[in-house]
């Protein structure tokens, strides 16, 4: 049986060389809870939670050379769906520092505010299950986000907010 060794770096057959993302460390930067119910009481019958969950990003260089911080900012929110009153409000601000080399230029944008929150996902999810959980609620499961979507979505509100309000669309 022979052992077979890969390479991330592609550089020993004359190709661009490989990405290296490693992740430096990972943190918790904000996080609060909210239960809404046990503060004005809310009898039990009466409870249809709908939830809503926003997320937000952010990245920036770190002074160090190929280190970048990476911030998502998530916002879960229950109401009740007869009259809209609050149910509980969990907001996290999960911060990671990263290493990133070999990404050209013009794609170190999306690959940061893709492939780093993708990465840091997993993470979150959990601490905000256990938040919901912890808060005397089931623990609230997410779905897993698109960050390629997200991004698009991103993209798009920028581009439309430097657009004159008289200009057409196309």
């Amino acid at each position: 049986m022979s052992e077979q060794t890969t390479t991330p770096d592609l550089v020993q057959n004359g190709s661009q060389p490989g990405v290296r993302l490693q992740i430096l460390t990972q943190y918790i930067r904000d996080l609060s809870f909210e239960n809404a119910v046990a503060q004005r009481g809310m009898p039990a019958g009466e409870v249809q939670p709908e939830i809503s969950v926003q997320v937000s990003l952010d990245a920036r260089k770190r002074q160090v050379e190929h280190q970048y911080e990476v911030i998502s900012k998530f916002r879960v929110q229950s109401t009740n769906a007869r009259d809209k009153a609050p149910i509980f409000l969990c907001e996290l601000d999960y911060g990671g520092i990263f290493h990133v080399e070999g990404v050209p230029e013009d794609q170190l944008h999306p690959f940061l505010m893709i492939e780093c929150p993708r990465m840091m996902f997993p993470y979150v999810r959990r601490i905000i299950s256990d938040m919901t959980r912890d808060g005397g609620f089931p623990p609230f499961n997410m779905d897993p986000v698109d960050f390629v979507a997200l991004y698009r979505q991103e993209i798009a509100r920028r581009m439309s907010a430097e657009r004159p309000a008289d200009q057409p669309l196309s």
